[in-house]
């Protein structure tokens, strides 16, 4: 397939900066940081207008004035555009950049005094420091394998903060972890230790296909997310548990069943702490498919399903309606489909497109030799509980509502681009990467994410539903990713939304 450049006008412009400077490939394929030159100035369009509701979301959550808030945006969008470019210009004495103050001034450190001209001509103020990111990420590394030999219970949190140019420990007893920062080998030139009562707790999001446990000792899938009211939770198969079986997710607790049917029916509903946020989300091993709502499909159509032992299986619907018998009793007004399953599969999500289906009930066979399962449909489960579903996969898909950086293009069928801007992001920590996709009406377009592997970039999560809209979640480690857009068919403009750890 032919590689398209991006036509926005941001991108075009950054494609002739590299042109200007010889030293980049247009592709954007190898990732290796031009030679430093005296100065490299990165133009940048306006500011497209704020989305309804975020200047004055700023000012509620922040305390801004309208006029601070909407610098702030158009400075964040100018840094979201310049920053991949003036990383890779830097090179091995790039050393972070951040936003500052109110309005989001951008800085950026460097430990060779010469970078300072191109930094300034690109409107942001200059840091020389000591240490690179890479020298910061190396601390960071040795720590992190520190606490895999023996975990510092004083010690809940550190971090690279390149404002400061310090790997930073957040210290229960400051002796301890001093002696955690000997035990790591690292320089302590290039650390600080900050006394603090945080307790970290774990979070997490709740996502079709995922895996949780009931009662800690059996396992089955999530459905759907769901809430009622305020309240947050899931639906799952009924057989998976009994009103007041606790359940896990990740080692961590997680919620109580609420109501369960089965036999005669299979589906039940799970109450989840506030630690759990529902997503509209299906988990694709790898990647997400986005929940947009739960139209039936009729018999015949294409049906994928999500499950924590099996992953990511399709096949199509073969009846509605139908009665099946188990050990445990008679389940009555089941789908019946060619996807296969196995057991911890139970519970999970079935999708048609981005609309959800059901959840796994039981089946024969299994997923090497094939076989049939039958799915609880999700309305009925919704309407005897009174629950809404979490949806969010139309227009714009899930994530792209306050997604960090935000790029566009316009492709012809067939053709595929780069973003961001035809380059590269780089992550100094591990974490989720969210990329969310809006392309044109009636198209197929798709997205890939790669990670760069040293020698070649490597796909890591995909979206590839038959829709204009894809979304997909990585939690991946640090290193240098980028996003392939691919009009897979039809054509016209696209917005892909991306926020990194």
């Amino acid at each position: 397939m032919r590689l398209k450049r991006v036509a926005a006008a941001s991108c075009a412009a950054l494609l002739t900066v590299l042109t200007l400077g010889g030293t980049a490939s247009a592709t954007g394929a190898d990732p290796t940081p031009p030679p430093t030159d005296d100065a490299l100035v990165v133009p940048v369009d306006p500011a497209p207008a704020a989305p309804e509701g975020i200047v004055e979301a700023l000012q509620r959550d922040l305390g801004l004035t309208a006029d601070a808030a909407k610098a702030r945006l158009a400075n964040e969008y100018r840094a979201g555009i310049q920053e991949p470019l003036l990383r890779q210009r830097l090179g091995a004495h790039w050393a972070g950049a951040w936003l500052s103050g109110d309005t989001a001034e951008f800085v950026i450190a460097t430990t060779d005094r010469r970078d300072v001209r191109a930094i300034e001509a690109n409107g942001a103020t200059a840091r020389v420091v000591p240490h690179s990111l890479a020298d910061l990420d190396r601390i960071r590394e040795a720590l992190d394998r520190s606490a895999l030999r023996r975990s510092p219970v004083d010690t809940p949190l550190w971090y690279v903060d390149v404002a400061s140019n310090k790997v930073v420990l957040q210290s229960h007893d400051t002796a301890r972890t001093r002696a955690f920062v000997v035990a790591a080998g690292v320089d302590a030139a290039g650390v600080e230790i900050v006394p603090s009562a945080v307790q970290p707790r774990a979070l997490a999001d709740l996502r079709g296909g995922d895996a949780y446990n009931i009662n800690g000792n059996t396992r089955c899938s999530i459905g759907f997310p769901i809430t009622r009211g305020t309240q947050g939770g899931f639906v799952t198969a009924g057989h998976c548990g009994r009103v007041g079986s606790t359940t896990t997710g990740n080692g961590a607790a997680q919620g109580t069943f609420q109501g369960s049917s089965f036999p005669g029916n299979d589906y039940a509903w799970v109450a989840t702490n506030a630690n759990w946020t529902p997503q509209p989300l299906v988990n694709r091993y790898p990647g997400t498919v986005p929940v947009a709502g739960s139209t039936q499909a009729p018999a015949g159509s294409s049906i994928c399903r999500s499950g924590s032992t099996t992953g990511w299986h399709c096949g199509t619907i073969q009846q509605h309606n139908t009665s099946v018998t188990y050990p445990q009793g008679t389940v009555t007004g089941v789908t019946r489909t060619t996807v296969c399953a196995e057991p911890g599969d139970s519970g999970g999500s079935f999708i048609s497109g981005s609309q959800a289906q059901g959840v796994t009930s039981g089946g024969s066979g299994n997923c090497s030799s094939g076989g049939e399962t039958y799915h609880q449909p999700v309305n009925e489960i919704l309407q005897t509980y009174g629950l809404t579903l979490a949806t969010g996969g139309g227009n714009p898909p899930t994530g792209c509502a306050g997604a960090q950086n935000t790029y566009s293009g316009t492709l012809a069928s067939g053709a595929q681009a780069v973003q961001p801007n035809n380059s590269y992001y780089e992550t100094t920590a591990s974490g989720t990467h969210t990329g969310c996709l809006t392309g044109p009406a009636g198209a197929d377009f798709d997205l890939t994410l790669q990670k760069w592997n040293g020698s070649t970039w490597t796909n890591v999560a995909e979206g590839t539903t038959p829709e204009a809209d894809e979304t997909i979640s990585y939690n991946g480690t640090a290193g240098r990713y980028r996003y392939i857009v691919l009009a897979y068919s039809g054509s016209g403009s696209y917005t892909l939304g991306v926020s990194k750890p």
